[in-house]
């Protein structure tokens, strides 16, 4: 069947409620490891992680950080109104976002948008003693123009030039668990809601793959001569979006933005293009490049924004042995590395909104740490098309053996 036309239903199975992990067991690398090898599953613990992976061999991790994107206002009415930071709008750059002082815009979802039509929404409080007072304007006529789907644009302005606004969402923001825990964030999430190795401020959802691996099980892998590196890609809300159409074909998927540096595509080249991707995440930013790579060599004098992967790409192209031209990887990825290398940068900022379901052919990712998803979600069929089709023995094994789901559940090491 045409990837456009797969059925959701198809991808459906039971997750009884108490199987959803509602927070993390107390050791991060104690939790269950369900390992996929060539068509046979077994179970391990996580801290047994290494000696599954092959000797001096590429692991790609995402250093994404999650911020504390929720933040909430009360009206002199008494309406609770929730604005929830989902992309930055001015300035557009995450890290300068976060360094600006005085004022920035956000595009944003707003819980109870009905109860604010108009004017702004203040809140006071202090930071490292000084006091400093909030305010928020929802921007209808910007909102109409510049923002995308159920995202709102709304300015920020604080009256303290000493505060920047990393130091507001720490204090006044919450940090965004996701809806499916059915609960309030607590103050050890702060904790357990990141990666020990996340690093950049971004995201509204954490890159939960990560979550289970510890400092020790970082030093044993490297122990095995597996070289690391890192990608960001800031995980969207857009990650919980349920698939609603009948077919694939009639969702559309959320944008994510990408960096990734020249010494990683440099090491791609030095491993054959072949990767151990920890999450998803790390998937669709890999196989990104790939594609990336491919317009480049019709269009060597691409923008960063003309590189930018959309869903259906990967199966509108014509392809001669699962390559598009019979452009390799390897090949795809040198393109990148001559593009910077003319532009003079060492760094790569694009985006995505590539779709990965059965059908689609993997180019770089050849092994992949994930944990398990919901029913009937885009992640699932990411997984499905990774280990061809065989996605239900793996999830009917983890049913029938106590695993924990979602972002705070299990994990799984899937070779095909």
């Amino acid at each position: 069947m045409e990837t456009k036309h797969i059925k959701i239903s198809e991808y459906d199975y039971v997750l009884p409620d108490e199987r959803i992990a509602k927070f993390p067991l107390p050791q991060r690398d104690h939790s269950k490891l369900l390992i996929y090898e060539h068509g046979k599953v077994s179970d391990d613990v996580f801290f047994n992680l290494p000696k599954y992976l092959p000797q001096h061999a590429l692991m790609v991790y995402n250093n994404t950080r999650v911020i504390q994107a929720r933040m909430h206002f009360r009206k002199e009415t008494g309406a609770l109104i929730e604005v929830f930071l989902m992309e930055p709008a001015a300035p557009t750059d995450y890290e300068l976002m976060f360094q600006t002082k005085g004022q920035c815009s956000w595009l944003c979802m707003i819980g109870n948008l009905k109860k604010w039509k108009e004017g702004s929404l203040k809140r006071d409080f202090d930071i490292k003693g000084e006091h400093l007072t909030l305010s928020v304007l929802l921007n209808y006529e910007k909102s109409a123009h510049g923002a995308t789907g159920t995202n709102y644009w709304v300015d920020f302005s604080w009256d303290n030039a000493n505060i920047n606004f990393a130091e507001i969402l720490e204090v006044v923001g919450e940090l965004p668990i996701p809806p499916y825990l059915n609960r309030e964030t607590e103050e050890s999430d702060k904790l357990t809601y990141q990666t020990v190795y996340s690093k950049i401020k971004g995201s509204v959802a954490a890159p939960t793959a990560g979550l289970h691996f510890t400092d020790d099980v970082l030093r044993a892998i490297e122990a095995r001569g597996i070289e690391r590196e890192e990608v960001t890609l800031h995980v969207g809300a857009g990650t919980f979006k349920p698939v609603k159409s009948k077919e694939i074909y009639g969702h559309e998927m959320h944008t994510e933005y990408i960096v990734v540096h020249r010494h990683t595509l440099v090491n791609l080249i030095k491993y054959e293009c072949k990767a151990i991707a920890v999450g998803t995440t790390s998937v669709r930013t890999l196989e990104s490049l790939y594609y990336m790579g491919v317009k480049l060599e019709n269009n060597p004098d691409a923008t960063e924004e003309e590189l930018h992967v959309s869903q259906w790409e990967p199966y509108e192209r014509e392809r001669e042995g699962g390559l598009i031209n019979g452009i390799t990887p390897v090949h795809a990825i040198q393109n990148l590395i001559d593009w910077l290398d003319k532009a003079g940068v060492e760094v790569l900022h694009s985006s995505t909104q590539i779709l990965i379901a059965p059908g689609y052919e993997y180019k770089i990712v050849k092994m992949l740490v994930t944990n398990f998803h919901q029913p009937q979600s885009t992640l699932l069929l990411l997984v499905s098309a990774f280990v061809k089709g065989d996605w239900r023995k793996i999830y009917d094994y983890a049913l029938a053996n106590n695993f924990r789901f979602l972002s705070y559940g299990d994990s799984s090491l899937l070779i095909p």
